[in-house]
């Protein structure tokens, strides 16, 4: 377990957070691997775990008529699979290892438990994690604006 609590300490996402919430958190957390290509988790999964990528890339897909649209591209320092402990329901999108992968790996509702039992733990976890539903929502914006603003312009819209 203290391999996973120094691991905790050098997360990024988790970077500042209170020593006894390393150690609350790394209780749940194992080590994981991933080959290239590897499918992390399926849209739609019910799968229950959260994700902090530790070495290599994600790419975070929607399938549409059996084909990958990529969204985002995850690369080490980052979370994933957070509804698994903000709404405790399935995956919103694909997750495939785009090179080999290390993440460590929680059960959400383990996670969101602990959350419930020490409040101040829980309100920084998901200060954090609504941090990142948030940033990738921007992201996604942004997108959107770059892909049909200027037809929209073109329109006279």
């Amino acid at each position: 377990m203290s391999d996973v609590i120094d691991e905790l300490q050098r997360h990024p996402f988790l970077a500042g957070m209170p020593a006894e919430h390393y150690a609350l958190l790394g209780r749940y957390g194992r080590y994981a691997e991933f080959p290239a290509s590897a499918v992390l988790f399926a849209e739609g999964d019910l799968r229950g775990e959260f994700f902090l990528l530790i070495s290599g890339r994600v790419a975070l897909e929607i399938i549409s008529q059996g084909q990958s649209l990529r969204i985002e591209t995850l690369e080490p320092g980052t979370a994933l699979g957070w509804s698994a402990v903000l709404l405790g329901r399935g995956k919103h999108f694909q997750a495939r290892a785009l090179e080999p992968v290390t993440a460590l790996v929680f059960p959400g509702n383990e996670v969101l438990s602990a959350c419930h039992a020490e409040p101040k733990f829980g309100v920084d976890l998901m200060h954090r994690l609504l941090g990142l539903v948030s940033s990738r929502l921007q992201a996604e914006r942004v997108k959107v604006l770059d892909t049909y603003w200027p037809v929209a312009k073109r329109a006279g819209a």
